[in-house]
């Protein structure tokens, strides 16, 4: 007799096959990278559970499962842009052998691609915006400009190294914001007056 549906289902060790979920271990670090895609299309005002979900292509229960609550994942992504961004500046500066290279890497981050790419501006701001309303993510502000600070605190005094990081900060933002952009010798000039013409 031919065997029934239930015997078929059956291993060879006699114990009835079921399905296993699949381990993802990069499944938490997935669900912040759709988180700041999600950020960046719609801001954090319009940033939901089944957003990043959709765009992670995960299940939505995974978001609880790897997370307590959607400010927890808007905290790791928000965390992981601002290492990202620290990252390229440490990187940038690490190329200044003396004074005035580390000048002209100051320059080229005012200026260049990592501070000013689209994206990464939209979501800085939200970032901005959202730890104006919420103190507790000022830890992840308050870690990024540490890591700024110390990595032009290899040239300059610290009193020096606290405006170059305002003026990093502030002229970024006015050449984003700005119809009429900052030319870039206007902005050499503004780091020279600061630091001191040698």
């Amino acid at each position: 007799m031919p065997p029934t549906s239930g015997t078929a289902a059956q291993g060879q060790s006699g114990k009835e096959s079921t399905p296993h979920r699949r381990y993802d271990p990069d499944r938490r670090g997935s669900i912040s990278d759709a988180a700041l895609d999600v950020i960046a299309e719609h801001g954090v005002a319009g940033t939901t559970y089944r957003k990043i979900a959709a765009a992670a292509g995960v299940p939505l229960g995974s978001l609880t499962y790897h997370f307590e609550s959607l400010d927890e994942i808007l905290q790791e992504a928000f965390t992981k842009l601002a290492n990202h961004t620290a990252d390229g500046f440490e990187a940038a500066m690490a190329e200044a052998g003396n004074a005035a290279q580390a000048r002209a890497a100051v320059v080229r981050l005012i200026t260049g691609e990592l501070l000013n790419d689209p994206r990464n501006m939209v979501l800085s701001y939200e970032l901005y915006a959202l730890a104006v309303r919420r103190p507790e993510l000022r830890q992840v502000t308050d870690a990024w400009m540490a890591r700024s600070r110390a990595a032009v605190g290899r040239f300059f005094d610290p009193a020096t190294t606290i405006m170059l990081d305002a003026l990093i900060e502030g002229l970024t933002m006015h050449r984003a914001l700005s119809l009429a952009p900052m030319p870039r010798r206007t902005v050499e000039e503004a780091v020279n007056r600061i630091v001191g013409k040698p």
